[in-house]
């Protein structure tokens, strides 16, 4: 299940993702995952939250990230979140592909894994295939 924050830079959407990391980590019976581009939100965090940064790993666009967040579930069958602060900043700016690289981490985690997204952008300017994802 995929949610996102969306909101033009300095609307408060990092602030509401680090509250949902923290209070899934209370709640959560399994594992959190946070992944960013560096580490704003890292010190922000519980330590009990396992946290990625995709300049480390060299994580740069759309089919890149698919690998990574499947390679995260292939490796960890107890992850229940997965929190992803600036999603275009990891793989870029275009919509559309952002849509189908959501589809299908959609189809792979399916009701098992939470996954948010925060998106530095306002929602009227998102494709449609982005837009059926915000809740």
């Amino acid at each position: 299940m995929i949610k996102l924050i969306t909101g033009k830079k300095g609307t408060g959407k990092t602030k509401i993702l680090i509250d949902q990391i923290n209070e899934a980590v209370k709640s959560s019976n399994g594992n959190v995952v946070c992944v960013e581009k560096g580490s704003t939100v890292r010190y922000s965090i519980s330590r009990k939250v396992r946290w990625c940064d995709t300049e480390y790993y060299k994580v740069e666009g759309y089919d890149a990230f698919y690998g990574f967040i499947a390679g995260l579930l292939a490796s960890n069958y107890d992850i229940t979140h997965i929190y992803i602060d600036g999603i275009l900043r990891i793989v870029g700016r275009d919509y559309e592909e952002v849509g189908k690289m959501f589809e299908k981490i959609d189809s792979l985690t399916g009701d098992d894994v939470s996954v948010v997204f925060t998106v530095s952008a306002d929602a009227d300017d998102l494709s449609e295939n982005v837009k059926q994802f915000i809740k």
